[in-house]
């Protein structure tokens, strides 16, 4: 695992060009916390207690409501105001990129939040600036490493998550093509899509896996366009493929809706599928599109973020640490909804035993 996790903190060091801690010096446990899934706190916000401690979560692209990314944040975030009875305030997105900044710095000054969270990587550099002029107050950020003594960074192990439902394409496929649809072409996403052809060539070396992105490394416009995801799903599905997964936020939705739009011209015989990203997505497109999920890729997000204010409710929190939910810690997996992969599920759990176990390494890069 410790090879794996070098590769992870590498690949983030060289997008984000931050400096992160050694990784033996990397604060892990071994348990998470039961959450709800998205779908059960995808819209309505906890109130939590005015008089409580004060939670900021700084959202990324598209915000609460996604299906996806931020839902998966938001809902360890309502757990947790729930529970602890703290003082909960969001800051989705209102100009695009540039507000960052304004956003992230009412967060710290005004609303004086003593705990902040920034969902996603494109967080990096506000909030890294952010906690040096602000030592006292505490940070989190996802999905990339800032090397600050009041900052917590979380990552995950994509690559293990995108190896199952690999490995569940491949077994499930029957014209032994599928698909890959990244919604932007950077590093992270990169993680996804290399776990996924891994675990697909793992599970069937004669699997062909075709990939596309929405946009270049830059343009995040990816993350939100589900009108492009549908367009790059109709052209694979039409082309023989015939289950794809999308590593795109809320675009991936286009993909499902080209999953039913295929079906329903071909018939049910020759049925396409999808597979989700970040949360159960066949509990949070739709009763209309649930029936083409065939799994998801859970990154419990949720669950980084409510550990995350939970030890800072205990006062345990204490910054300059990194966090990596992997699959041994269970910040990873994948989605059963449907029980369209309760036949090889054995097989699924067996590989997800051997990546536990050191007898898998999944490349990150």
């Amino acid at each position: 695992m410790r090879k794996t996790r070098l590769s992870l903190f590498v690949a983030l060091l060289a997008m984000f060009a931050v400096v992160a801690a050694a990784c033996g010096d990397d604060k892990t446990s071994t348990s998470t916390t039961p959450v709800a899934d998205a779908s059960a706190c995808a819209t309505t916000p906890e109130k939590g207690d005015p008089a409580g401690k004060k939670v900021g979560l700084l959202f990324d692209v598209t915000g609460r409501g996604d299906q996806s990314f931020n839902d998966s944040a938001a809902c360890g975030l309502d757990k947790a105001v729930k529970e602890f009875k703290l003082a909960p305030k969001e800051y989705p997105p209102s100009t695009g990129e540039s507000d960052r900044a304004p956003r992230i710095n009412l967060a710290a000054g005004a609303d004086k939040n003593a705990l902040i969270i920034g969902v996603g990587f494109l967080w990096a550099t506000p909030l890294e600036a952010s906690a040096k002029a602000n030592a006292s107050t505490q940070y989190a950020i996802i999905d990339s490493v800032v090397a600050q003594p009041n900052v917590t960074s979380l990552v995950f192990a994509e690559e293990q998550g995108s190896y199952l439902v690999g490995a569940a394409a491949a077994l499930k496929t029957k014209t032994k093509k599928v698909g890959f649809i990244g919604g932007v072409q950077n590093t992270l996403i990169k993680k996804f899509e290399v776990g996924f052809v891994a675990g697909a060539k793992a599970a069937n070396k004669d699997v062909t896996v075709d990939i596309k992105y929405i946009t270049p490394d830059g343009d995040f416009t990816g993350f939100n366009a589900p009108d492009k995801g549908q367009e790059i799903a109709r052209g694979m599905y039409d082309s023989g493929i015939d289950i794809i997964y999308a590593a795109a936020g809320s675009s991936g939705t286009g993909m499902f809706k080209a999953a039913k739009e295929h079906t329903a011209r071909v018939g049910q015989s020759k049925k396409v599928w999808g597979i989700g990203v970040d949360s159960d997505q066949a509990k949070t497109v739709g009763a209309d599109l649930a029936p083409y999920v065939l799994t998801s890729m859970i990154k419990r997000v949720d669950v980084a973020v409510y550990e995350t204010i939970k030890s800072f409710n205990a006062g345990t929190l204490k910054g300059g640490t990194t966090e990596v939910f992997d699959a041994k810690r269970d910040g990873v997996g994948y989605a059963t909804t449907g029980d369209f992969v309760k036949d090889i599920a054995s097989k699924l759990d067996g590989y997800k035993k051997d990546i536990v176990d050191g007898k898998i390494t999944v490349p990150s890069k």
